[in-house]
C-alpha cells in the first residue's frame, strides 16, 4: 500500500515525467481505492492544462533581483 502523501508525490512527479514504471503502477492501484487522491490527480492535471494554455512565462533571473533591490529600498525608504 501507498500513502496518500507519497501518492501525491508520484502524481507530481508523473506530471513532468519524472516518475518510473514502479511507480506509476503503485500509483495507479492506489488511485483504484482511494477517492481523495483521485480528485488530487484530477485537479493537477487541470492546473498544469491551465497553466501550459495560458502560456505563462517566468521572469528571468536579473530582473527578478532588480525588482528584489527595488523592493528592499522602498521599504527601507518606508521604514525611515
Amino acid at each position: 500500500m501507498v500513502p496518500c502523501d507519497e501518492a501525491h508525490h508520484v502524481c507530481d512527479k508523473t506530471q513532468y515525467k519524472e516518475s518510473s514504471f514502479w511507480e506509476k503502477l503503485k500509483l495507479h492501484f492506489h488511485l483504484m481505492y482511494c477517492k481523495a487522491c483521485r480528485k488530487y490527480t484530477r485537479n493537477n492535471k487541470k492546473l498544469s492544462s491551465t497553466i501550459h494554455k495560458a502560456k505563462v512565462e517566468c521572469l528571468d533571473k536579473k530582473c527578478k533581483e532588480a525588482m528584489k533591490q527595488e523592493f528592499e529600498k522602498a521599504l527601507k525608504d518606508q521604514l525611515k
